[in-house]
């Protein structure tokens, strides 16, 4: 925890439709000493928001599935979220990651973003490393196409508010082409 920091901010809001993965990751955090909220999506957090007996400055940590059941957007909550308090910490947490997600989260007040699978450990480190760092290696790595191509894929899927037929439309292929592709790339 950060110094200064209250027991009051210490109060998170997971927004994450797995029931399983939102309650496990929720016992975690009470562990470690937080108040933990739960919500399974946008309008949920945001009745939650209004309705909850929340100090100012409650919740002070967010963590938020970027991709939710139904026509709930992980990007339209961190806005939300963000609107609600400037100075909330957001994590945003994706099976489905790709760098246009990851700019727009940040964007949209995020300010980590990571892949699944993480833990608490890696929640946790992100909340607290908020500040960007000049130190980062750099990598001369290339792009590879498969990457490219997944990260295409990935910005047309949020661009259609991840609907697969619409999707594999705009894609030039076919649905179930498309929908081998997502499983084959799902981080587990």
């Amino acid at each position: 925890m950060t110094e200064g920091m209250t027991e009051m901010q210490r109060t998170l809001l997971i927004v994450e439709d797995d029931e399983a993965f939102a309650r496990t990751l929720g016992r975690s955090f009470e562990r470690r000493g937080y108040r933990v909220l739960h919500a399974a999506n946008v309008d949920e957090a945001s009745a939650l928001l209004d309705t909850a007996e929340l100090a100012p400055g409650e919740p002070g940590y967010a963590v938020v599935d970027l991709k939710l059941k139904g026509n709930s957007s992980g990007l339209a909550c961190v806005q939300m979220l963000h609107d609600y308090d400037p100075a909330m910490l957001i994590v945003v947490l994706t099976g489905y990651a790709s760098i246009n997600t990851a700019v727009e989260a940040v964007k949209l007040g995020a300010c980590q973003y990571l892949a699944k699978p993480s833990n608490t450990d890696d929640i946790e480190a992100a909340f607290e490393h908020v500040a960007g760092s000049a130190e980062v290696e750099l990598t001369n790595r290339a792009t590879s196409v498969k990457t490219l191509e997944w990260e295409h894929i990935h910005t047309v899927l949020a661009e259609t508010e991840f609907n697969i037929s619409e999707a594999a439309r705009r894609l030039g292929m076919h649905r179930r082409t498309l929908a081998r592709k997502l499983e084959k790339q799902r981080v587990k």
